[in-house]
């Protein structure tokens, strides 16, 4: 006689969302080994947000994450549009599956378009690192992360400050301070980073003589002063010490839609500025280790870099991480070049334990099924 099975669909489409399932689907799969019941059965759909290789496919790769079952192809384009497409193709395949549970993780257009599909097939909606709030209704992030968390069941969160935001929301029922599945991959993948990334060499760098950036959120890549005036700052920063930059595709784009790619082009023969093509996991985390500061707009690097304790800019009005500010070990200054370029490393306050114990992705899966078994 055959387990009984609880089934979860995840949807997923973008680069911090494969660095979160697959700390989850480990945890799922850990389960499964030990023969417990019920059983959990997972289907993974890449909405194809994130489409490029080298943003995509060499996540899988080196997280060891299952393959999906469906790649729904869709792609980038306006947020309408993107979310538009994503919900016309995932309706009939949560019609097929009919999961226990819909998993979703973070901010996007995914998370967006996976939470409304399984709402109106009145599927329960589980959403991982739920409660965050940067309260800028101008960024896409922060109404995609309100939705998911308003037609949400399980919220799980990743800091006190998430559940205490939700609450404020008048949501108090199925939230689980859970710590942070960002930090069960760093503390799982650091180590790995170590041994097997060459990207150093390859770049040849030398450990704490650099600064990594990354560049990608809208808010900075619609709006072309923005985009310019941080491109400025970062330009003038590498006059002092190298800045690493993987540039993202839509940055890429951005700078040719505005007119700006020229700035691109000069700094190709400069350097100081080294612009390079997007970089996979375990690159990226070996990058984050010895950079001795890292300017970004991205949520994820941010907590990243106060995971491996290194100071941090954040290239954005504010920033739902509060706790990396409190603690300080990250500093918001927006657009403005001056500021941008006057930065360099400082040594923090030592930090506090905000993010869990490394085993967020355990209590997600213990409590799918505590749910579940309601």
């Amino acid at each position: 006689m055959s387990r009984p099975c609880v089934r979860i669909l995840t949807v997923l489409g973008a680069r911090p969302q494969f660095v979160k399932a697959a700390v989850v689907s480990r945890a799922i799969a850990e389960h499964n080994r030990q023969g417990r019941t019920p059983s959990l059965h997972e289907e993974i759909v890449h909405t194809g947000q994130h489409y490029d290789a080298q943003m995509s496919q060499i996540f899988f790769d080196e997280l060891g994450l299952p393959p999906p079952t469906a790649n729904l192809g869709v792609g980038s384009g306006p947020h309408g549009q993107m979310t538009a497409r994503m919900l016309e193709k995932l309706e009939p395949l949560m019609e097929t599956h009919r999961p226990d549970w819909v998993l979703v993780y973070g901010d996007t257009n995914s998370t967006l378009a996976g939470a409304l599909a399984a709402a109106k097939l009145h599927i329960p909606v589980a959403h991982v690192e739920a409660g965050l709030r940067s309260f800028n209704r101008r960024m896409p992030e922060e109404i995609n992360r309100v939705v998911a968390d308003h037609l949400a069941q399980l919220h799980f969160c990743p800091t006190q400050t998430a559940v205490e935001n939700l609450a404020r929301e008048g949501i108090i029922e199925g939230v689980f301070h859970v710590g942070d599945v960002m930090y069960d991959a760093a503390l799982l993948f650091a180590p790995i980073a170590r041994q097997k990334s060459r990207i150093l060499e390859t770049l040849r760098l030398q450990p704490k003589h650099y600064y990594l950036a990354t560049l990608h959120r809208a808010e900075n890549t619609d709006q072309p002063d923005r985009l310019a005036g941080i491109w400025e700052g970062l330009r003038r920063l590498s006059k002092t010490r190298p800045v690493v930059l993987p540039l993202h595709p839509r940055t890429r784009h951005a700078l040719q839609q505005w007119g700006l790619s020229e700035l691109a082009d000069a700094a190709s023969g400069n350097n100081g500025l080294r612009i390079i093509e997007p970089v996979g996991f375990l690159d990226m985390i070996r990058l984050e280790q010895e950079a001795a500061l890292i300017l970004t707009d991205s949520g994820g690097v941010q907590k990243e870099a106060y995971f491996h304790r290194v100071p941090c800019v954040t290239l954005r009005e504010e920033t739902e991480w509060v706790e990396t500010v409190q603690t300080g070990w990250n500093r918001v200054v927006g657009a403005n070049p001056d500021r941008i370029a006057q930065m360099t490393p400082w040594t923090p306050l030592e930090p506090i334990v905000e993010y869990g114990d490394g085993q967020a992705a355990g209590k997600v899966v213990a409590y799918l099924l505590q749910e579940n078994s309601l």
